[in-house]
C-alpha cells in the first residue's frame, strides 16, 4: 500500500516537515512516479483496523470521482464573479477619473482665458501709450520739418545769391554745356546718364533746383565727359 505524502501525514498524525526528515534520512520507503512521491506502508507497519481504514478513504475518493470537478466548476464561478465586481469598480473609477479630467480641463481653460484677458489689458495699456509717443515724436518731426525747410530755403536763397554770375565762377549747367559740345543725340543722353548715375556720390557734380552744375575751376570732368 502507498500512500501520498498529505495522506501520510493525516492518518498518522505526522507533521510534513518531520515525513520529509525521515525521507532524507531513509527511514520511510518511498517511491517517486510522475512527480509524486509515494511513501510504501506495508502491513506489518501498521495494524488492521488502520489498514482498513486507509484502504476505505482511498476506495472512496476514487469512487467519487465528480467531487473535485464540482469544487472547480464553484470556484470558476467565484472568479468569474470576483472578475466582475472588480471590472465594475473600474469602471466606476474610469468615470470617477473622466469627471476629474474635465474638471480640471475647466479649471485649465478657464485660467488661460484669465491670463489672455489680462495679457490684453496690458496690449490695450501698451497700445495707447505707444500711440500717445507716436503722435509727439510725429509732432516733433512736423515742428522739425516746418524748421528745416525754413533753414532751407534761407540757405538756397544764398546760394542763389552767389550764384548770380555764374560764369564768373566758372560753374555752367550740364545741359548747356552738352550743347556747346559737337556730340550726337544719343552721346549727350548717355553722358547725361553717366552725371545722374554718381549724383550725390561724387562731390564734383553741384545739384540745383533739379539741375546738374559743373564747378571747372575747382574739378576735372573728363572721365565723365568721354563719349
Amino acid at each position: 500500500m502507498r500512500l501520498t505524502i498529505d495522506e501520510y501525514s493525516k492518518h498518522f498524525k505526522m507533521s510534513k516537515e518531520m515525513i520529509h526528515s525521515k525521507l532524507r534520512s531513509k527511514k520511510l520507503n518511498y517511491i517517486i512516479e510522475d512527480g509524486t512521491t509515494y511513501i510504501i506502508v506495508t502491513r506489518n507497519s501498521v495494524d488492521e483496523k488502520k489498514c482498513d481504514e486507509i484502504k476505505k478513504e482511498q476506495t472512496a475518493t476514487i469512487t467519487k470521482p465528480l467531487q473535485p470537478q464540482q469544487k472547480q466548476k464553484t470556484t470558476v464561478a467565484m472568479v468569474l464573479s470576483l472578475y466582475q465586481r472588480e471590472n465594475q469598480q473600474l469602471k466606476e473609477k474610469i468615470v470617477q477619473l473622466e469627471a476629474k479630467i474635465d474638471k480640471l480641463i475647466d479649471d485649465k481653460e478657464q485660467m488661460l482665458r484669465d491670463e489672455m484677458n489680462k495679457i490684453e489689458k496690458v496690449y490695450a495699456q501698451k497700445d495707447e501709450q505707444l500711440k500717445n509717443i507716436l503722435e509727439l515724436i510725429n509732432a516733433q518731426l512736423q515742428h522739425d520739418t516746418k524748421s528745416l525747410h525754413t533753414i532751407h530755403d534761407v540757405e538756397t536763397l544764398t546760394v542763389q545769391s552767389d550764384q548770380e554770375k555764374p560764369q564768373q565762377q566758372e560753374i555752367v549747367e550740364l545741359k548747356e554745356y552738352l550743347k556747346t559740345l559737337d556730340l550726337k543725340s544719343y552721346q549727350k543722353k548717355i553722358i547725361k546718364k553717366r552725371f545722374l548715375a554718381v549724383e550725390g556720390k561724387d562731390v564734383r557734380i553741384i545739384k540745383q533746383n533739379g539741375k546738374l552744375f559743373l564747378d571747372f575751376s575747382k574739378y576735372d570732368y573728363s572721365d565723365l565727359l568721354e563719349y
